[in-house]
């Protein structure tokens, strides 16, 4: 693909998550996506096959997004209350979630069934937001091992908890859920304790 064509995929993949940030994904079908962006019909089944191609573009990129936002925040706050970074990033993935969590729940049973739009979803759904958790953890000073079995229960809960509120909408009891769970996690990887002054040296 020419980098004319890529820049052109690109372009009408930011605009259609910001046309369904503002106005929710529902059933929209790709002439009337392609007539509110400006496009063409035609345009979007070459660069994304299908309706369905096309929404796995989007839940592809606004994962990314949310995996470059925990990067960040963990970055930023390595040197502070873990729970409290945690709870930032759980907000913003929940605020997202109610734009674009059916659809993220729909691609991944499409994933799950092996359909060719969402191959490749199976792995980026979950192993790299395994790798990608799991790193945090270890910054934080947990053993690698231990990092990765508390991602893969990290990842496990939060999805849970955004089916639940997805389909109650009590925003105020899942925020206190994923909170107890944060502290639990802090706590069962020894995080929560201060670290031991080093020994000084032997004669």
């Amino acid at each position: 693909m020419t980098e004319r064509a890529a820049t052109g995929r690109d372009a009408l993949l930011a605009q259609a998550i910001d046309h369904f940030a503002r106005n929710g994904v529902v059933d929209t079908s790709l002439r009337a996506l392609a007539q509110a962006i400006g496009t063409s019909h035609r345009m979007l089944i070459y660069h994304f096959g299908s309706r369905e191609g096309l929404l796995a573009a989007v839940v592809e990129t606004v994962e990314e997004r949310l995996r470059t936002a925990l990067a960040a925040m963990a970055d930023a706050g390595h040197a502070g209350d873990p729970v409290t970074t945690g709870m930032r990033f759980w907000r913003l993935a929940a605020d997202d979630a109610t734009v674009y969590g059916p659809l993220f729940f729909e691609l991944s049973s499409h994933a799950m069934l092996g359909l060719p739009h969402a191959e490749d979803l199976r792995e980026r759904l979950v192993t790299t937001w395994v790798d990608a958790l799991a790193e945090m953890w270890v910054a934080r000073g947990a053993p690698r091992r231990e990092a990765r079995l508390q991602a893969r229960l990290d990842l496990a809960v939060a999805r849970g908890l955004l089916h639940d509120l997805l389909l109650t909408g009590d925003r105020r009891a899942v925020d206190a859920a994923m909170r107890r769970h944060a502290k639990s996690a802090v706590a069962g990887l020894g995080l929560d304790r201060p670290a031991r002054p080093a020994r000084p040296a032997q004669p």
